[in-house]
């Protein structure tokens, strides 16, 4: 089988960013969010480290902490194309990647493209749909491309996955496969902001105008497709010693032999510590990788990727718990 292109890719790519660059770059995205999205720095800064690193993100958070917001004007920010996927349990896979439509006029069947045709996609209340909905996603996060009646289409490129979950009303949700949870470069988990943060939001709807529509309209775009492309292969490209990629590899091991763990990370693990430390290197201005950079991003990268035997979860120990102990115990290279 071929792969068909249904969507606009860039053809070229800019030349290699320089370190000064990829800095601006990421800086600017910041400064253009935030005129959307107020306060939870760090959970935008996690955000746009899984865009740096191109990878996909999930999300844990109640409603109304402005997720579908975030994603919106990351979009904005970066000139590309927005999707949002509503899962229900009725959702069926070809409502979210498409399918075959009959066209009379042409004598024909005709490929009808599901939300998952865009740059960034919001996958809300992912948890909500059944296994096989949910399984609709996986192709596409780890290939880039979906396939609708046996054909291969190939999703636009930059292509990123926000998922979201609510982590407090369990009926009518079914859990994520491991499978899935191990594509997901990062989990965010988002709590409620800070008063003052509140109190910007709420000052914030002027005019008529919910929050939401009035800051967005402020987000304009600071680079193209073509240009995150390249800075992702910017981000890509940082250094990163063998010492300290041994290093978050030693992390990403001991979670397997860790007490209270019946499941570690997999060998994903290792690999979304190396991106997402890549990235983090980025942020500060730096274009080597130290081990503070993977211990900054080790909980965000592996939290989702553990599972904690009954005894550690009737003693009410999280995911978080574990990784910051674990942190503790194994030593660092000299820098």
């Amino acid at each position: 089988m071929t792969t068909e292109t249904l969507a606009a890719v860039p053809a070229t790519l800019l030349a290699p960013l320089s370190i000064a660059e990829l800095g601006a770059h990421a800086r600017a995205l910041r400064e253009q969010v935030a005129h959307a999205f107020i306060g939870q720095a760090e959970v935008f800064d996690q955000v746009l480290l899984a865009l740096l690193a191109a990878g996909h993100v999930l999300i844990e958070g109640v409603p109304g902490l402005g997720k579908t917001l975030l994603v919106r004007a990351l979009a904005a920010s970066v000139g590309c194309t927005f999707g949002r996927i509503q899962f229900t349990p009725d959702l069926m896979p070809a409502d979210v990647t498409g399918h075959a439509i009959y066209d009379p006029k042409a004598e024909r069947f005709q490929i009808r493209r599901g939300p998952v045709f865009a740059n960034l996609l919001l996958a809300d209340e992912i948890n909500r749909a059944p296994a096989k909905t949910q399984a609709a996603l996986l192709e596409s996060m780890q290939e880039g491309q979906v396939t609708i009646e046996g054909r291969r289409f190939a999703l636009p490129a930059p292509f990123m996955v926000v998922a979201t979950q609510n982590p407090i009303e369990q009926e009518g949700t079914y859990p994520l496969p491991e499978a899935q949870l191990d594509r997901f470069l990062i989990k965010v988990v988002i709590g409620y902001p800070s008063a003052e943060d509140e109190s910007r939001m709420v000052a914030s709807v002027v005019n008529g105008k919910v929050a939401s529509d009035l800051d967005v309209s402020q987000v304009k775009p600071v680079m193209g497709q073509a240009e995150l492309l390249a800075l992702q292969q910017g981000v890509a490209a940082t250094r990163m010693d063998k010492t300290v990629t041994d290093y978050a590899v030693r992390i990403v091991r001991t979670t397997r032999e860790w007490p209270g763990v019946i499941g570690g990370a997999g060998p994903r693990g290792g690999l979304a510590l190396a991106r997402l430390a890549r990235a983090q290197a980025v942020l500060d201005g730096r274009d080597f990788v130290t081990p503070d950079d993977v211990r900054a991003v080790a909980l965000p990268a592996l939290r989702h990727r553990l599972v904690l035997a009954p005894e550690a979860l009737i003693e009410r120990q999280r995911p978080d718990d574990v990784l910051t102990a674990l942190l503790h115990k194994v030593p660092a290279p000299r820098q």
